[in-house]
């Protein structure tokens, strides 16, 4: 009898083992990773999405709160979302982990980056667009920046603007955005030392390529480039008119850049 109940207590324990190690290995995989119709011969040669570039937004929404509910809310039309939501007082919320990528980007690319939120890190930055930024949200910013580009090695350069990877279709972070603080701690890209003249046949249609933007609507091209590196917001984004139109104005002149522009793209492209 003892042998018997000796025999049951091993059953017992070899019964709640196996147990433990299909558990453990359905741990290891997220519900609806898995097919049941496979067995789980799991590989090590794989990797987690890796962002290599970061995307600044503004909210439009005034308020952290109101900015959080938009951000989070499954039942919209077009569902968004942001990886960080800072607010003006250099508050700084967390919405979706580093690996996974958030619905913040949309349609749009940047050099030969093409699906943006697949790609890189969205930060929503409380503003209306129609205001300063606060010193302590751009130096929680400057933090935040120098945290992501460390864990991740994302080039400090890799640090965009909404507009910048969505021409004539975005304007955030606006024309009062300090890219030139940013710059000064060491993110982004923006023009160093004196601007000069470029020599007689310097291309800045090419040099807006070579920065990153895309050139099929020039106007838009010009007009984001305009708000990041001048702060101007001209008002002309390139799409009051149809796409047929677009491509027929875009292809019987180019618009005129000035002289400032010119001088930014030269020294911007020197720098590359």
């Amino acid at each position: 009898m003892p042998l018997f109940n000796h025999n049951k207590s091993m059953l017992r324990l070899g019964v709640i083992a196996l147990a433990g190690v299909l558990l453990a290995g359905c741990a290891s995989m997220p519900a609806g990773q898995r097919s049941a119709l496979a067995e789980w011969k799991p590989s090590p040669n794989h990797a987690l999405r890796k962002p290599s570039i970061i995307v600044l937004h503004y909210t439009v929404e005034d308020t952290l709160d109101g900015s959080h509910d938009i951000l989070s809310d499954p039942k919209r039309k077009h569902p968004v979302s942001s990886h960080y939501l800072l607010d003006r007082d250099g508050r700084l919320l967390q919405l979706v982990p580093d690996h996974l990528a958030a619905w913040h980007a949309g349609v749009g690319n940047w050099g030969a980056m093409r699906d943006l939120n697949q790609t890189s890190i969205g930060i929503e930055i409380v503003n209306t667009g129609s205001e300063p930024f606060p010193d302590a949200q751009i130096d929680a910013l400057i933090a935040l920046l120098g945290d992501l580009t460390t864990r991740h090695d994302i080039p400090r350069s890799q640090v965009i603007g909404h507009a910048d990877l969505a021409p004539g279709r975005k304007i955030d972070p606006g024309q009062f955005f300090p890219w030139k603080k940013l710059a000064d701690a060491g993110f982004g890209i923006w023009p160093q030392g004196e601007l000069i003249d470029p020599p007689p046949g310097f291309d800045p249609w090419m040099a807006l390529r070579v920065i990153g933007y895309r050139i099929d609507n020039p106007r838009a091209a010009l007009h984001s480039f305009r708000l990041r590196f001048r702060g101007i917001d001209d008002g002309d984004r390139g799409t009051e008119k149809s796409a047929s139109n677009i491509a027929q104005e875009n292809a019987q002149a180019l618009p005129a850049l000035q002289p400032e522009d010119l001088r930014i793209l030269y020294a911007l492209t020197r720098q590359q």
